[in-house]
């Protein structure tokens, strides 16, 4: 089984990325937040800092777009190459309504011919191989069947498929029926995405589709960082983790609080673990004062540990 770490916006940023490879490991490939170019050809200070040289990671991180234009996507591609990337992702799963109101992430689904002609474009002169992360569709399941038909007739190196439409955002049930589908009838290879928060689920979904040999983890390994080694996540080696993160991020975005903000997104998953969370979580949450917020991480880790 190959195991990738989903592209999770403000959460698997590149701080996230090269500390928890440093920590715990385990992932074949980060696939990173999407970047969006615009018509002035240009990445950002963000987008700079989100998309360093590949061969100074020491692991293999996968550049994601946002576009509907395909010059602006095989314009992010020969970026990515001239920065040693050997494969780019393109995002057809986003489901925020600020993003489908332009068409793009999810919203592309819901024109087919219009996804079949910027495939066409994309696919016809991409200078790296292109990976698809998709929905179902925008509202009703059936609309993969015709989806898929088109998705067969380009060479995506890895189709992963989070079967859920996009008005359920990332709630209600996943269909697996759906996947089981394209596991029959796709022709590219294909990646699992949704709903796995343990290796248990992990191999129930193997029980259920054993010909699935990929699949792509996002909260459930924001929540378990050390999913996916053999002994699990070892509390030292948490605390670690999130005392590195905090002193990057204190140094990345200068100041405590923009700091804490950020580790208190990843605490909101990670939180479940430890006794008394929900008291816990209200603390954190309502903590503006980084030496209280060292003390009642430390306090966390320390005596509330449930494992």
């Amino acid at each position: 089984m190959r195991y990738f770490f989903a592209p999770m916006e403000g959460l698997t940023d590149s701080v996230y990325r090269r500390l928890h490879h440093r920590y715990f490991g385990g992932a074949d490939g980060y696939y990173m937040p999407f970047l969006s170019p615009t018509v002035h050809r240009s990445l950002t200070a963000r987008e700079e800092r989100e998309l360093p040289m590949a061969e100074g990671s020491g692991f293999t991180a996968i550049p994601q777009v946002l576009t509907k234009v395909p010059e602006d996507f095989l314009w992010a591609a020969e970026r990515c190459r001239d920065r040693g990337y050997g494969e780019i992702n393109l995002n057809l799963g986003c489901p925020s309504g600020t993003v489908t109101a332009k068409g793009k992430g999810a919203g592309m689904l819901a024109d087919p011919e219009a996804l079949e002609r910027f495939l066409e474009a994309v696919f016809s002169r991409t200078v790296l191989p292109v990976s698809v992360k998709t929905r179902l569709g925008m509202a009703e399941p059936e609309e993969f069947l015709r989806l898929l038909e088109i998705f067969n007739r380009y060479p995506i190196r890895l189709l992963i498929v989070h079967p859920r439409v996009r008005k359920q955002f990332y709630g209600g049930s996943v269909n697996r029926e759906m996947f089981r589908y394209a596991v029959n009838n796709s022709k590219n290879p294909l990646c699992y995405n949704g709903d796995l928060r343990s290796m248990a689920d992990i191999s129930e979904l193997s029980g259920q589709l054993p010909q699935v040999d990929a699949v792509m983890l996002g909260r459930g390994l924001i929540a378990d960082p050390g999913m996916l080694l053999p002994g699990g996540t070892d509390i030292k080696t948490l605390e670690a983790f999130y005392d590195a993160l905090l002193e990057a991020y204190l140094s990345l975005l200068g100041g405590s609080r923009n700091a804490m903000f950020r580790l208190k997104e990843h605490w909101s998953y990670l939180i479940d673990r430890f006794e008394d969370s929900e008291k816990l979580s209200k603390r954190l949450r309502k903590t503006t004062d980084l030496a209280e917020y060292r003390s009642l991480a430390a306090e966390i880790f320390h005596t509330r540990n449930r494992t």
